[in-house]
């Protein structure tokens, strides 16, 4: 006999800037910006994550750090408090998401973590009245057991659940039932389908659509012959059509981590420091994650203009020490320092490194 999928999907609300906020009382109640130092409005770089204070401000996610700054300073002209800025840290961060796993395993035997804060878990066993209640006292032991906060949404796939999970945050529960899906999906905005990105939409509002119902007007053929691949998986999900199975065991593929410079710079022990505060931060995440070894090391540079430069290097004898990974990863970036990658001696604006192919 057929049973129905019911798929949940967990999104932590304002996640880094939760915990943060969790953790330092002094913080409760004020706009938190979580992400590069904004220097007073000289800052490079964006926000991680924004609470919804500072969301209340038009600060969000990606906001460039210096105008995060300007919006700050023009609420407190306004008499409302500043945003205290707060540079991540993300051995703390991933505790939180470990603790948020754990509990998320009362309750469920299959969970996929999509992100560091984001979950699917499978409820199909249940029937919607028991994975509604599920879904609450999963929320109710995350706000018990962590002082932290969750949205959850319910469909009868990993699309619609995603979906809702973001219809109602902070701390909300949605619940789609698959005969509800053509009417839940219809007065979306068209970007809310995962896959349509900023030219993807741009394309779609030229045409007149709008809403996720104006897409379905448009044709499989039409789609394919606009968008190629995309197109087909555009006319699917639309419909509220998607397949795709929990992955249990996502294994992680790369870890790494960049960072802009406040001034553009070729000054070799300005870059050198920096990138082994990188090195350092990488490792650390590898140590963690479980992993005993690794073959593969990526520097990136990025000079002054946007121009992006990459080398890898993967090695024949695998590296699990500390000090063999920043110097075999240093070697793949002092070229860009001199003439053998920079003959113009282009200044450099970020770097970063990242590893991979792990044992």
């Amino acid at each position: 006999m057929f049973r129905q999928r019911i798929i949940a999907h967990l999104d932590m609300d304002a996640f880094f800037a939760s915990v943060e906020e969790r953790d330092s009382p002094q913080f409760f109640g004020l706009p938190i910006a979580v992400g590069s130092d904004p220097m007073k409005g000289r800052g490079r770089g964006v926000v991680s994550t924004a609470n919804y204070k500072a969301r209340e401000y038009g600060i969000r996610s990606a906001t460039p750090i210096s105008k995060a700054w300007q919006l700050s300073e023009e609420a407190k002209r306004q008499g409302k408090p500043g945003v205290v800025f707060l540079e991540p840290d993300f051995s703390k961060y991933e505790k939180a998401h470990e603790a948020v796993l754990e509990i998320i395993k009362r309750y469920a035997s299959i969970i996929e973590p999509a992100s560091i804060d984001e979950f699917y878990f499978d409820l199909s066993e249940f029937k919607y009245e028991k994975a509604i209640n599920i879904c609450q006292d999963i929320k109710k032991d995350i706000k018990k057991d962590l002082k932290l906060t969750c949205s959850i949404g319910i469909g009868p796939n990993k699309l619609i659940a995603k979906i809702s999970a973001g219809i109602d945050k902070p701390d909300g529960l949605t619940v789609v039932k698959l005969k509800d899906v053509l009417e839940f999906l219809s007065p979306l905005l068209a970007k809310e389908i995962p896959g349509i990105g900023p030219k993807t939409n741009e394309v779609l509002n030229k045409m007149g659509i709008k809403t996720v119902g104006d897409l379905r007007n448009i044709p499989e053929e039409e789609l394919a012959n606009l968008f190629g691949k995309i197109g087909k998986d555009i006319f699917l999900k639309s419909r509220g059509i998607d397949d795709s199975e929990i992955e249990e065991s996502r294994e992680v593929k790369s870890i790494g981590r960049q960072d802009t410079f406040f001034d553009d710079t070729l000054d070799a022990l300005i870059i050198i420091k920096k990138f082994e505060e990188l090195c350092e931060d990488v490792f650390y995440r590898f140590e963690q994650s479980g992993f005993k070894s690794l073959k593969t090391i990526t520097a990136t540079v990025r000079f002054k203009g946007f121009i992006t430069k990459n080398c890898s290097k993967t090695f024949k004898n695998p590296i699990n020490k500390k000090k063999d990974f920043f110097s075999s990863a240093l070697n793949l970036l002092l070229p860009f320092l001199d003439n053998r990658k920079n003959p113009e001696k282009r200044l450099i604006r970020l770097i970063g490194v990242r590893m991979e192919n792990f044992q």
